[in-house]
């Protein structure tokens, strides 16, 4: 079965938080109780309709790793899987490494951080 998000809604698979001590200890992600704040986004809505009547466009796709508000999402469990739905508004970021940058995003200014 497929889920296929409406409006602004964007679903999502939390990423494990399972750890490896320095000692080899591995620490699955059930030890916290903690609710994740990064995970993968698997389906995206098609955005909402401003108020001129246009679609807004989402900022994130398919396969975007995200970082999202700790108590936001909606928890639902489909045919034995967990998936979280939030809405674009609870998108915090979109985690990037050096190589998914585009040229686009290379040729930006840097911003300053303090």
């Amino acid at each position: 079965m497929n889920l296929k998000p409406l409006g602004n809604k964007i679903i999502l698979e939390a990423a494990s938080k399972e750890e490896v001590t320095k000692s080899g200890i591995i620490i699955p992600d059930t030890v916290d109780k903690e609710k994740p704040e990064q995970a993968t986004v698997l389906a995206v809505g098609p955005g909402r309709v401003g108020k001129d009547g246009n679609r807004v466009l989402m900022d994130v796709k398919v396969g975007d790793t995200v970082l999202f508000s700790k108590y936001s999402p909606t928890e639902i469990k489909l045919d034995g899987k967990e998936y979280l739905v939030v809405s674009d508004e609870d998108i915090m970021a979109i985690v990037e490494d050096e190589s998914s940058k585009s040229v686009n995003q290379l040729n930006k200014p840097k911003e300053s951080w303090r």
